[in-house]
């Protein structure tokens, strides 16, 4: 039985997160993103950025979600197969939080569909044909832009509604 569910439930805020990794082009090369993303409401819960694609890109990205968002209980983190989730250095600050992990199945896209789309928006509206001439205006303009406007005010076609605010504090890694 699939028991996989990635369907928002407003009711069930910090139950079930997802992330991913992606790069924005920049003038100095690419800066890497890694998202946590909260299922229920689709606000970005914790994000780090770097200029590699290390495992502490991914790590420090869900100690990002788990320090702003203080789960009451287990969280569920989906992920794809990447090494850097599924590396033993990723299930440390998972164990730490309490934070269960899950990954996506092999070729079945749908699984990991949420944070595609995030991926797709963030560049389609923030980046566009035009890269940052460094990591730092990436840096910069990608945390205007998710705090700002993605986090606050864009509404999201899954929610039907802008995303409800929340009291807790945003941080970056």
């Amino acid at each position: 039985m699939d028991q996989r569910d990635f369907r928002p439930d407003p009711t069930a805020l910090d139950a079930r997160w997802c992330g991913d990794i992606t790069y924005i082009p920049t003038g100095e090369g690419r800066l890497y993103l890694a998202t946590v993303i909260d299922i229920a409401s689709r606000r970005v819960v914790g994000w780090a950025t770097a200029d590699h694609l290390w495992t502490e890109l991914v790590a420090d990205a869900l100690r990002v979600a788990c320090r702003s968002r203080r789960p009451d209980s287990p969280v569920i983190f989906h992920s794809d197969r990447g090494c850097q989730c599924t590396s033993h250095e990723f299930t440390e600050p998972a164990r730490e939080f309490g934070v269960r992990l899950s990954v996506g199945r092999t070729g079945r896209c749908w699984d990991h569909a949420l944070a595609e789309s995030f991926f797709a928006t963030l560049k389609r509206e923030l980046i566009g044909d035009q890269p940052r001439p460094s990591r730092a205006a990436a840096r910069s303009a990608i945390f205007e832009w998710v705090e700002g406007r993605y986090n606050i005010r864009r509404l999201h076609s899954s929610l039907a509604t802008a995303v409800p605010p929340t009291t807790r504090t945003p941080l970056v890694a």
